[in-house]
């Protein structure tokens, strides 16, 4: 197997356009807007699991 930089990076390249060329800014949005949700989802379970944990430790 020959070790051909050109090709992985000339592929790797059009992969990369190709997909940065599909992006939309409502996209983006909506990435964003879902990241946001589930951080909140996120720490908010956690801390109610600590306080119940909490509670059932005393």
């Amino acid at each position: 197997m020959t070790n051909n930089h050109s090709v992985l990076f000339g592929t790797a390249g059009g992969t990369f356009l190709s997909v940065v060329s599909n992006i939309t800014t409502e996209d983006l949005t909506r990435t964003a807007v879902l990241a946001a949700i589930g951080a909140i989802v996120s720490f908010t379970i956690s801390t109610i699991l600590k306080c119940i944990l909490k509670k059932h430790e005393k």
